[in-house]
């Protein structure tokens, strides 16, 4: 199963109101799991970004000014997300900027269908909040340090780890990320075998002191014992 962790910046709250996608970030998983695939791209938004938005992802109209627009990221962007189901936090403020760039460009819009909003997630598995990313952050033990500022690439990579905490899958995704890592391993030491019978079968351990004392013992049982119908009297096995 292949899910894309997606987050965005952008220069204001509202693309109704002119703003527009400044940075994506997305994180490719597989059955829960980061394959290490990314896709990650700063866009020119064709317009200043307003101080008070820099001061939240400190990104500037300068720094910005020679990324390439979204019309020439956009089919990268589509074909990197295909078909597959996006997890976003707060996914309206997101996909609201997404098919607004994809709008202008005469694409497709992307469905609200195919979205986990892990906001939603965390509002209903802690009702009592806060469920800000840093916040879900915080409460499972995720270290967000190097989050200084908003940033797309980052803030995806924490909100996967976060994801898996809300489906409460963690635990099951390190085993089989261990699992995947020790196979890994073993194929490039050209250890790996696939298991079959022991080539020598295990000792076996029962003493005729032990097979005596278990007799005795279901001789005490009485005759309608179950035991006596895998155990006969006659018999030392």
């Amino acid at each position: 199963m292949r899910e894309i962790v997606l987050d965005t910046e952008t220069t204001g709250l509202d693309p109704r109101k002119g703003d527009r996608l400044i940075e994506i970030g997305c994180i490719e998983l597989v059955n829960r799991i980061p394959t290490g695939r990314e896709f990650h791209r700063f866009i020119n938004p064709e317009r200043a970004v307003p101080a008070e938005a820099e001061a939240v992802h400190g990104l500037s109209t300068a720094f910005l000014l020679d990324k390439p627009l979204f019309a020439e990221v956009s089919e990268e962007f589509l074909d990197f997300i295909a078909g597959d189901t996006l997890v976003i936090h707060n996914a309206v403020f997101d996909v609201g900027f997404l098919n607004a760039e994809l709008e202008r460009l005469k694409g497709p819009a992307i469905s609200m269908s195919r979205v986990v909003d892990t906001l939603q997630l965390a509002r209903r598995k802690h009702p009592a909040g806060p469920n800000s990313l840093d916040a879900l952050c915080k409460r499972y033990g995720i270290d967000n340090s190097k989050r200084l500022k908003h940033g797309a690439l980052v803030d995806s990579l924490l909100l996967a780890e976060v994801y898996v905490e809300l489906l409460g899958e963690r635990q099951a995704s390190l085993v089989l990320a261990g699992d995947r890592a020790a196979a890994a391993r073993g194929a490039e030491r050209g250890t790996v075998a696939a298991r079959g019978p022991r080539p020598t079968p295990l000792p076996v351990r029962l003493t005729e002191e032990l097979i005596a004392a278990h007799r005795a013992f279901i001789e005490t049982l009485g005759p309608k014992a179950l035991w006596k119908r895998y155990f006969a009297p006659d018999k030392a096995t």
